[in-house]
């Protein structure tokens, strides 16, 4: 088993033992997703550490959106829940890379692969991805790409 998966188990049974309703609702959504990604697919199997954090990630995302699409309804106590169920996911992920180190980053794969202009853009993402996965949302990527392949 992976050890993020076994930390989200254990620390789910804390917050049931401790009455942290937000916590353990966040935590049992999470390892439901982990649960549906091991059994999706022809064959079911154990997620490994980085396929949990690609997981967390989709619903850390997914809680920024929703936050979003409450606050343009005018619903601030759910998006205040979102963004709080968001927080608690960001506790189990790679620390978020800042707007520089993605420049730093997006500059240096750039420079190495001989990238030049918008049409060189996908193979820019693709050598980026590893490097960037779980640690930044891929609208920033893209968009710190394209700004630096246009100009």
């Amino acid at each position: 088993m992976s050890e993020l998966k076994t930390r989200l188990e254990t620390d789910m049974r804390q917050a049931l033992k401790s009455g942290e309703k937000v916590k353990l609702n966040t935590l049992r959504m999470a390892l439901t997703a982990v649960r549906n990604a091991e059994v999706a697919g022809k064959q079911a199997r154990e997620l490994d550490d980085a396929e949990v954090v690609k997981v967390l990630t989709k619903q850390a995302k997914q809680r920024r959106e929703a936050a979003e699409a409450f606050d343009a309804a005018g619903r601030t106590e759910q998006a205040d829940l979102e963004r709080a169920e968001e927080e608690i996911l960001a506790l189990y992920l790679p620390k978020q890379l800042s707007e520089d180190e993605l420049e730093q980053l997006v500059a240096q794969a750039i420079s190495e692969g001989g990238f030049a202009g918008p049409q060189d853009m996908g193979k820019v993402m693709k050598a980026l991805q590893p490097q960037v996965a779980g640690r930044a949302d891929g609208k920033v990527v893209s968009s710190i790409v394209r700004a630096k392949l246009a100009g």
